[in-house]
């Protein structure tokens, strides 16, 4: 690699360290303090004592060995591309299309085609991404999974399963739990604020369903995006090795690299809101339609519309009123949520 490309990639590297908890028990998950906190957090060897993890230490062979015992043997979504995208899912050069493929094939295939590669310096790239676990691999959660229900806490857990991928820099709405099994990943974070620094590509198509970055971490062009330093003096920085897990808050940008020829991260997304209120991203879309476009002054005028009624304090919009007169204006519950989204319904297919 070039002396500047080489440069600029230890520069991505070379954020705050993440916050490091050492010693906390799988039982004891001090997830409340987490999300009062609000900051991303490494749980140091929470799940180093569980079955991949343990398999994983000893082989390559011995995991996936591991992992083909729980195989429910249906075919599973992966991303699949040539050597030449460098184990990056991504766009071609114009961002009209993505640079891999989806495919479907059972488990098994997917871990033959990994297996077949893993001494080549420049394999082509396997990416099984979010998958749940309790369909494809039954059984494998009660062995190698964190207990969230004690805290009360409904979160299916999905697996990452591949070679030396990377994950491109993007949020989540939901907050995120996730734990390195097998292989070491690095992981970078930005605070959602930096949204502008990070050069957001398309809605559509996106290479994982998300928006993510335009700007390639190994080798950023300062030139095409000279606001990424900015976003840089911001970033948080942890390399998860197995056991390890990572506490990354709603909204958090996030980077992600697999360092090994072979991959497993199992993750937990849930929900800090009540099940009933709607996620807030096709709101987003709904604004860009309904708001973007209006001439200024008429965005303007909307923004404190939105300021007051939605961003602002929850309970100033209906203050002066009489608590049976505030309908919308009260706190949302199950009821006037089923209300409100059938409203929205009707609106929408007029």
């Amino acid at each position: 690699m070039p002396p500047r490309c080489q440069a600029r990639t230890d520069a991505v590297a070379e954020g705050t360290p993440i916050r490091i908890l050492e010693g906390i028990r799988a039982d004891a998950l001090p997830l409340e303090m987490l999300l009062a906190e609000g900051e991303p957090v490494v749980l140091k060897g929470i799940a180093r004592e569980t079955g991949l993890v343990q398999a994983g230490a000893h082989s390559v062979h011995d995991a996936m060995t591991y992992l083909r015992r729980f195989d429910a043997g249906m075919p599973v979504q992966y991303s699949f591309g040539g050597p030449g995208i460098a184990g990056r899912p991504f766009y071609s050069e114009d961002f009209t299309r993505l640079n891999f493929e989806v495919r479907r094939a059972p488990l098994a295939e997917v871990l033959d085609g990994i297996a077949d590669h893993l001494e080549d310096p420049h394999p082509p790239t396997y990416y099984v991404a979010s998958l749940l676990v309790e369909r494809a691999l039954p059984g494998f959660a009660q062995d190698n999974g964190l207990p969230l229900a004690a805290n009360g806490i409904d979160a299916p857990a999905s697996i990452w399963i591949g070679n030396r991928v990377v994950a491109s820099c993007h949020f989540d709405a939901p907050q995120n739990l996730a734990c390195c099994l097998v292989g070491s990943r690095r992981f970078t974070l930005f605070p959602p604020e930096q949204i502008d620094n990070l050069y957001p590509g398309p809605f559509d198509p996106t290479p994982g369903g998300q928006v993510v970055s335009t700007v390639d971490f190994e080798a950023p062009d300062f030139d095409r995006h000279p606001r990424f330093r900015d976003a840089l003096a911001t970033a948080r920085t942890a390399l998860l090795e197995p056991g390890d897990a990572i506490f990354i808050p709603s909204m958090w940008w996030h980077h992600v690299r697999s360092l090994a020829p072979f991959n497993v991260l199992l993750n937990y997304w849930w929900r800090s809101s009540p099940a009933f209120l709607s996620s807030p991203l096709p709101a987003l879309h709904h604004a860009m339609w309904t708001l973007r476009d209006l001439p200024a002054r008429e965005k303007q005028a909307w923004a404190k519309l939105f300021e007051y009624y939605v961003f602002g304090d929850a309970g100033q919009a209906g203050a002066h009123l009489p608590e049976q007169a505030r309908d919308l204006l009260a706190p949302i519950d199950e009821t006037q949520a089923r209300r409100i989204r059938a409203m929205l319904l009707n609106r929408l297919n007029r």
